[in-house]
């Protein structure tokens, strides 16, 4: 697997998993710790959210996360304090690597929309960056 797309974004790219088609179906195989930016430490996933929600918002210390959209599509903003820019996940092949000190933000779920998302760190409050004037602050002292 490699980056399908670097950005403006410090860190963040685009990958695309490899995923085979034929006539039986759709296939796609991610070896863990071959085929992503870190090996997982957890892997949590976020559906039925209404369209107009807002998700994220909030970027990590140390933790990165990979994105995938398993059904359906949704938009992630990024932005590193200096730079942002907007993806949208729309196959399940396609996955968004964020790394530390990056501020997410998930909308435009569609109706349908599974977003996967795996991480480098168990849950642990504290690494999170809930205000965006802190991110900022963090990442310009950083």
């Amino acid at each position: 697997m490699h980056p399908r797309k670097t950005g403006t974004v410090k860190g963040v790219t685009l990958h695309e998993l490899k995923h085979v088609t034929d006539m039986r179906g759709d296939l796609i195989a991610t070896e863990l710790e071959r085929d992503l930016p870190f090996v997982p430490r957890r892997v949590f996933f976020v559906h039925d959210v209404p369209s107009t929600r807002v998700r994220g918002e909030h970027a990590h210390r140390e933790c990165q996360q990979f994105l995938v959209c398993l059904k359906g599509s949704v938009s992630v903003v990024v932005d590193d304090g200096e730079h942002s820019e907007e993806y949208e996940l729309n196959h399940p092949w396609l996955g968004l690597h964020l790394p530390p000190r990056v501020w997410g933000i998930q909308y435009k779920y569609s109706a349908d929309a599974v977003l996967m998302v795996y991480a480098s760190h168990p849950y642990d409050p504290t690494d999170y960056i809930r205000d965006y004037d802190e991110f900022i602050r963090e990442v310009r002292h950083a």
